[in-house]
């Protein structure tokens, strides 16, 4: 392969010299684009004469439209070490952006789902039914007339109480994942108060209804007395399991 030496100074890196159109007007002239002032200062060397590059020049082949190739010496381009490239760039920026722009749903925006619902189940003499968000009741009925012959109210919603309750919680309910191996110690309680008198304390029954994550359909799975008349309902829904 022939090589002639080259040297070029240039005022911008090599990538420009092979993007812009330049024409030779005469060897060892100048090269200039259209009608425009000189950009680039060319010498050539013959090969009886070679160049001597200097420790800040790069060597480069480079082709002319004869197939004839050419040693050219560059200036050479330091590259910032803590620059990441472009397209690596330009994707973190747009993760970052996207996680500003998309907003988790709370546990109460997904748990809007159950808005309307009602929910019924029966252990024993008692049946109990959530009506979401509205109240919860003890009751039994008769099996042949379908008539309710005893009914408590556990609680009727309270939005304050829930709203002051969730403030003052720890987040390890919500905020770790609810299908981990103590599931069922996660959830989002919202209270249920002032409901039917109870004999032995006087005071109005009262219960924390608790959501945890569960698939495959929103049910009561449980209900215990934590003391008397106050109680704790745990509803199993798939909804929750969107939160993180």
């Amino acid at each position: 392969m022939r090589f002639l030496w080259l040297t070029v100074v240039l005022y911008t890196v090599c990538n420009l010299v092979l993007a812009e159109q330049i024409y030779l007007t005469h060897a060892g002239g100048t090269f200039s684009r259209s009608s425009r002032e000189p950009k680039y200062q060319i010498e050539f060397h013959s090969e009886e004469s070679p160049f001597h590059p200097d420790d800040d020049q790069e060597s480069m082949v480079m082709p002319n439209k004869n197939g004839e190739n050419y040693l050219c010496f560059l200036p050479k381009v330091e590259k910032a070490k803590s620059e990441m490239p472009l397209t690596q760039l330009n994707v973190s920026s747009m993760i970052v952006e996207t996680e500003k722009r998309v907003k988790l749903k709370t546990p109460d925006e997904l748990l809007e789902a159950l808005k309307g619902l009602c929910f019924v189940r029966q252990e024993g003499w008692w049946s109990y039914e959530l009506c979401y968000q509205q109240k919860l009741r003890q009751f039994h009925m008769e099996d042949e007339k379908e008539k309710v012959v005893q009914e408590f109210i556990l609680g009727v919603y309270d939005e304050e109480a829930t709203a002051a309750f969730n403030q003052n919680l720890s987040d390890i309910s919500t905020l770790k994942d609810p299908r981990s191996k103590d599931a069922s110690q996660r959830y989002h309680a919202h209270q249920y108060t002032n409901g039917t008198i109870c004999d032995l304390t006087n005071e109005p029954r009262e219960t924390e209804v608790r959501f945890v994550c569960s698939e495959p359909r929103a049910m009561i799975s449980s209900i215990t007395e934590l003391s008397t008349c106050k109680y704790a309902l745990t509803v199993h829904s798939p909804v929750l399991c969107k939160h993180p």
